[in-house]
Parts: structure tokens; C-alpha cells; sequence
């Protein structure tokens, strides 16, 4: 428990109130850019959208898309023939069931097309500052690596966060991700450059 407590404070000490590495200017726009990171890089998703959100500026635009001009503008993105379709049904479910605002509660969120529990998650984080944990493979592997979940599945391994950090949940999230990001790396971890280091016991751990 202590040191689960010492690994909580130390990510809150080093990553001083972080938020996503996604480029937005609206919620539109936020939601439109987590869709797209699904399986694909921040810097991939932020060299696509300009030139996505000069086409379809809001969800109305989006809703009335057409399919295959949405696929050539992120057809460099990972999945990008379902991203596509999710992308126009999302919007089309926000024009017909939400009067065209985009819902801020979880349930509804997961109504939508190609929005599952961690995007949902993440878009109320970085919109509203929730107390919600999302794990994404940078978490995942943070949070077993070290030793914070055994967890099969990133709805799991949530579970296990959550009860372990309980409160800061959204500072957590994002401070996990970067440090998946850049330092505890899925191949070659700066083990030596990390402040977790002295608390990790990561059979990848390289000493």
C-alpha cells in the first residue's frame, strides 16, 4: 500500500497537471481526434485533422459526409475504413438523438458509434477534468510493469487503478501515458533515466 501511495505521489510530482498531446480547439474537435488515436500515434492523429476539420468544421458537416472523402483524409490513420464509417454514424446519432450537442455523460457517450468505455473516458478527462482512470496500451503496460494490475483486460486493469489511486484519476491517466510514452517505452525502457526505477520490479527492466 505505501508504495502504490509513493508510485501515486511521484506521478503527480513529476507530471504537474498534464493533459493530452492531441491538438483540439473544441469538444467536436476532441472527441474527433480520441476516435482517430484508437490503435494510432497523437502525431499521426494531429498531422490528419487540420486538413479534417477544415472540411467537416462541426458535427453537422460530419454528419452529412461522405464516406469516401472522410477515408482519403485519414487513410494514413490505423483502421481508418472503420474509423470512417463510426466517424459519420457518430455524428449522425449527436444530430438525431442529442439535438447536435455531444453528450458529457458516460452512458450516452457509449451510445455512440465507435466510442467505447477508455474514449469515452478520455474525452470527459481532458473536457471536464473527470476522476476517471483510461487504459490505453501505455497504461496497460506501465501498470503491470509496475506491479499496479495483473490484469487481463484494460477494463480490469482500470478496476485495479481506480481502487488503487482513487482520487486525481484524470493527472493520473494522462501522467501514465506520457510516461509510457518516453520512458517506460514497450521496447527499450530508460530504465536508468527513470524516477520509478528504485520501485519497479518489471522483468523487462533493464539494469
Amino acid at each position: 500500500m505505501k508504495r502504490n501511495l509513493k508510485i501515486k505521489e511521484l506521478f503527480l510530482e513529476k507530471f504537474d497537471k498534464p493533459v493530452t498531446e492531441l491538438k483540439f480547439r473544441n469538444l467536436y474537435e476532441l472527441l474527433v481526434c480520441v476516435m482517430l488515436s484508437a490503435q494510432c500515434t497523437d502525431k499521426r492523429v494531429n498531422l490528419i485533422t487540420p486538413a479534417f476539420f477544415e472540411a467537416y468544421p462541426d458535427i453537422k458537416a460530419l454528419s452529412n459526409a461522405n464516406l469516401a472523402s472522410v477515408k482519403s483524409f485519414i487513410q494514413t490513420c490505423s483502421f481508418f475504413n472503420n474509423k470512417a464509417e463510426n466517424l459519420i454514424k457518430m455524428a449522425k446519432t449527436v444530430c438525431e438523438n442529442f439535438n447536435g450537442e455531444i453528450p458529457l455523460n458516460e452512458k450516452d457517450l457509449k451510445s455512440l458509434a465507435g466510442v467505447g468505455q477508455k474514449t469515452a473516458h478520455v474525452v470527459l478527462i481532458e473536457w471536464c477534468g473527470a476522476n476517471f482512470m483510461a487504459v490505453d496500451t501505455h497504461v496497460f503496460r506501465v501498470s503491470h510493469r509496475l506491479g499496479l494490475s495483473k490484469a487481463k483486460t484494460p477494463e480490469e486493469t482500470e478496476k485495479d487503478l481506480t481502487k488503487i489511486f482513487q482520487n486525481n484519476l484524470n493527472y493520473l491517466h494522462q501522467a501514465m501515458v506520457l510516461f509510457g510514452r518516453y520512458t517506460c517505452k514497450a521496447k527499450k525502457p530508460l530504465c536508468k533515466e527513470c524516477f520509478l526505477e528504485h520501485l519497479c520490479k518489471s522483468k523487462d527492466k533493464i539494469v
